[in-house]
């Protein structure tokens, strides 16, 4: 325990809690402060002007970052004959029916993206009870319920990243690993940041964007200056 202490407080020694910092030095600061024997993964958490107890200030969507999140993801593909065989072809780990439906069921969820074609909501529904507490729920909104099978797979492994706000008016999304060259990190942040923008709801009043935060995860966050994020 005390070495991982160490570490800790060396990594906190080179962030200034109070500062805002323009994104591309809180990714170098972020980058520094990285003292684990891992590969950590960089998070950016947006607090929003928004309720999403009220239903025209709910933000959720996708945002494919440029340079992917590093991530390996397991994907489940509800899909019959022909689209299931797509699904296959395009790297989905898991392709079924009722025999995947049924592995649902029993708790057999090995994979951390669903997606099925339309005709197959009938029997996805059934699973939301499961599904819908992990956030595996497909919705046509964000793309996972498509006859897009190939572009749907292909996007999710190339780093395409949901994003849905919390009760406290907060997103949390991965954008990349600490192993990433500062540049594609900055690109990916404003991507994400981008989508969130765009996916600004009617009923938002006020200032939409108002707090950002950057950290990896075994670091010290550093608070980021929201113009850095638009420009």
């Amino acid at each position: 325990m005390a070495k991982v202490g160490k570490r800790l407080k060396a990594a906190q020694g080179l962030v200034d809690r109070e500062r805002l910092y323009p994104v591309g030095e809180a990714v170098q600061t972020i980058r520094q402060a990285c003292k684990a024997k891992f590969d950590e993964t960089i998070e950016v958490s947006l607090a929003l002007g928004v309720d999403p107890r009220h239903a025209d200030q709910m933000v959720r969507g996708t945002v494919n970052l440029p340079h992917g999140t590093g991530k390996t993801v397991r994907v489940a593909v509800f899909a019959r004959g022909d689209k299931a065989e797509e699904a296959t072809a395009a790297g989905a780990e898991v392709v079924g029916a009722e025999d995947l439906a049924e592995k649902v069921q029993a708790g057999e969820i090995n994979f951390d993206r669903v997606i099925a074609t339309p005709d197959m909501m009938p029997l996805v529904g059934r699973l939301g009870r499961v599904l819908g507490p992990r956030g595996l729920m497909p919705n046509p909104k964000l793309g996972t319920v498509t006859p897009n099978v190939r572009e749907a797979v292909e996007a999710v492994k190339g780093g395409q990243v949901q994003f849905r706000v919390e009760k406290a008016g907060l997103i949390h999304a991965g954008v990349g690993k600490a192993s990433f060259d500062e540049q594609k990190l900055v690109e990916n942040v404003k991507a994400l940041v981008e989508a969130v923008n765009r996916a600004k709801p009617s009923g938002a009043k006020g200032t939409y964007l108002k707090r950002a935060n950057m950290s990896s995860t075994m670091g010290p966050g550093v608070k980021l200056e929201i113009a850095s994020l638009v420009s």
